[in-house]
């Protein structure tokens, strides 16, 4: 593990793979850290330099004053990528790491080349449900994390895949029971505020958009209304909840680098 040092505070990300191959970012889920991405590490190297971060409010980055911001959230991955000197990646991102990749794909184009939305939405939820969650945890800190955690199973998995791989679940929800209260509200002050449904058919990169066909929070639907207005967009749906990657392994990893590496 490394930290690149930004305004506020350090950025904590892991760099995997050989030097010779090109780059690929990874950004988590909110209440996640980069470890939710270890399931694919091995296939991912193989064709990639791999670099995987913790988003700020997550954990062993910087937990800054919030509320935060996509846009916040966004240029700390641009000022990753110039603190290691890296001009153009790949990016895929998983529900608020697929907000992220939308805003740079819309505001920093240049910087990328292949982008995967898995698990996301134009946008994600309304006030009406973020509002209450970012109130219970900034009043109630890590017992509501606790809390949280135990209802995310519900979100994150289909009640099948829960049931029959406590040892790929518990990890990945731990990683929510452990994040900063203060980072987690202020990153989903990021989310509520985030609305790229006006601006996505300005996107011109190659985009593909994973779908959960369980998902409740970010559903196919959602995948296909950014599909329909991306130009050079295509969708893969796969039998998973929320955390796809987790859930489907293989059967997510190996579209994702089909997309990733075809010429």
């Amino acid at each position: 593990m490394s930290s690149v040092p930004l305004a506020d505070g350090e950025l904590n990300y892991l760099l995997e793979g050989p030097t010779d191959k090109p780059v690929l970012v990874l950004s988590n889920s909110l209440g996640t850290d980069l470890h939710m991405w270890d399931a694919q590490i091995p296939a991912f190297t193989e064709h990639f330099r791999v670099l995987r971060y913790d988003t700020r409010g997550h954990g062993r980055s910087l937990v800054s004053e919030g509320p935060y911001s996509i846009e916040q959230n966004a240029r700390d991955v641009l000022a990753l990528l110039d603190a290691l000197d890296i001009a153009k990646a790949s990016f895929c991102g998983l529900s608020m790491g697929g907000l992220i990749g939308q805003w740079l794909a819309i505001h920093a184009p240049q910087r990328l080349e292949r982008v995967v939305l898995c698990n996301t939405a134009a946008k994600i939820g309304s006030p009406e449900v973020w509002n209450p969650r970012i109130e219970t945890v900034l009043r109630d800190g890590q017992a509501a994390m606790l809390a949280l955690r135990d209802a995310s199973i519900a979100r994150w998995f289909t009640p099948a895949f829960a049931e029959r791989a406590p040892a790929q679940v518990e990890p990945i929800v731990g990683m929510l029971a452990q994040t900063s209260p203060q980072g987690y509200a202020a990153n989903c002050a990021a989310v509520r505020d985030a609305d790229f449904r006006e601006q996505i058919a300005s996107i011109q990169l190659p985009v593909l958009v994973v779908c959960g066909t369980e998902d409740a929070v970010t559903t196919p639907e959602h995948g296909r209304f950014m599909v329909e207005r991306i130009a050079n967009a295509r969708q893969v749906d796969l039998h998973a909840a929320h955390l796809s990657n987790v859930e489907a392994g293989a059967a997510f990893t190996q579209p994702v680098l089909d997309f990733l590496t075809a010429r």
